[in-house]
């Protein structure tokens, strides 16, 4: 059974909803790649500051976080993020981005929220609002953190070593949520790993250039790198234990310029995802192992350069923080909320509940149509014809999504909070 207090915060759900969806559509349109999200937290702040809510700008960077102080009690951290990607939208919706910018290695490239971080952050701010107006519902202190830089990783660290715990003190608890694939109202949650750690490489092979016709003279570096890739298929079925979820991706190889020309070197962008650290660092090392094995045996003059970057750590759920979101949202949605699978993608939230020392849960809302999600599950094609985040054509149905997603942080939040003016 909902609580009192919920009912009472939830009932101003009507009244944010008109300009949630304004500003929803305004930030779909007007996406900001990673650490370029400045537009969209100008006007973060300025949503803020309607609800009387302490705001800080500038954290980390782009970032912004608004403290809300309404007596003694918990403290709650919510936290969305606010960068998009370099995708050229394909939904044809009429809010369809068009952006285009310059990425950090000078390119053109295209500007999208496919992976509805939109979403997050006009949620976040909904439930900023609810709860501020209903002050009699609920004691403590809310902390809602809108986070640059979660596509490549490091926006979450950038805002710690910005001095955000000194800046907001102490919190009891950190709550974040994803838009997710699933039918629009479903809430799903799940105790332990629930995202992956990734890691991403950069592997620059050396060979030695030379004619198309005088192979002989050369050592071809698009072979060797064929024979990385090949190889590395062996990694996952051959030395992870079976059943240890463990992802490895070559997605990218790049070599040379023209047909008649052996290059002299080629590169490969490649990425793990993984649940348990021992297996991370066992993938790791035979990705390391297998290339400079396989230039030894091709002879490459020069040994590789095996570069990291956007690392992500695990998502860990802590299972009492998550029964209690749980039965939370169990007693608000009903069937609705649900088991969440574990997903393979990763995320950095989790630095920020680790900066402060404190547990967090992590939970996902569906976006999908119902209707379409349905229809694609009875063909047993939900992976063929729901679109995924990431995906240029990714685009999460507006309702019931913002007011599945804007209840659910609100909800979760007053299982502390709540609870607390009940007490």
């Amino acid at each position: 059974m909902t609580t009192p207090a919920t009912h009472a915060v939830l009932d101003g759900l009507e009244a944010v909803r008109g300009w949630q969806e304004e500003l929803y559509r305004d930030l779909h349109a007007h996406p900001e790649l990673s650490h370029r999200e400045t537009r969209t937290a100008a006007l973060v702040a300025e949503r803020l500051r309607t609800f009387d809510c302490e705001v800080h700008e500038g954290v980390g960077g782009t970032g912004v976080v608004a403290v809300l102080r309404n007596g003694d009690g918990p403290t709650v951290l919510l936290r969305a993020d606010m960068d998009a990607l370099p995708v050229a939208e394909a939904t044809g919706l009429p809010y369809a981005s068009t952006v285009t910018t310059v990425d950090p290695d000078g390119a053109e490239v295209p500007v999208m929220h496919a992976c509805g971080h939109d979403v997050h952050v006009t949620c976040l701010l909904g439930a900023v609002g609810l709860l501020a107006d209903a002050p009699g519902a609920w004691r403590g202190t809310l902390v809602a953190v809108f986070q640059p830089g979660e596509e490549v990783g490091d926006g979450a660290r950038r805002m710690v070593d910005d001095g955000l715990v000194d800046l907001v003190g102490g919190v009891d608890v950190a709550l974040c949520q994803h838009v997710l694939p699933l039918p629009a109202g479903r809430v799903g949650t799940r105790s332990g790993p629930v995202l992956t750690a990734a890691d991403s490489l950069r592997i620059t092979v050396h060979g030695r250039g030379a004619h198309g016709s005088m192979p002989h003279a050369a050592v071809d570096p698009v072979v060797l790198a064929a024979m990385i890739v090949v190889r590395l298929q062996t990694v996952v079925s051959r030395e992870t234990r079976p059943g240890e979820p463990t992802v490895l991706t070559v997605g990218s190889v790049q070599a040379g310029t023209k047909s008649n020309v052996i290059p002299d070197r080629a590169t490969l962008l490649v990425n793990v995802r993984t649940y348990d650290e021992g297996t991370r660092a066992a993938v790791l090392g035979a990705i390391e192992r297998i290339v400079r094995a396989e230039c030894d045996a091709s002879g490459s003059p020069r040994p590789p350069e095996i570069e990291l970057f956007d690392r992500f750590p695990v998502t860990d759920n802590d299972p009492a923080v998550t029964e209690r979101v749980a039965a939370a949202f169990t007693a608000h949605f009903g069937q609705a909320a649900v088991e969440l699978a574990q997903q393979s993608a990763s995320e950095d939230f989790s630095d920020l509940p680790r900066a402060f020392g404190v547990p967090y849960t992590y939970w996902g809302i569906g976006g999908t149509d119902p209707v379409l999600y349905g229809e694609a599950e009875a063909r047993g094609r939900v992976s063929q014809e729901v679109p995924v985040n990431h995906s240029a054509l990714f685009a999460p149905v507006l309702q019931p999504t913002l007011d599945t997603g804007t209840a659910a942080m609100t909800v979760a939040a007053l299982a502390w909070l709540g609870e607390s003016a009940a007490g």
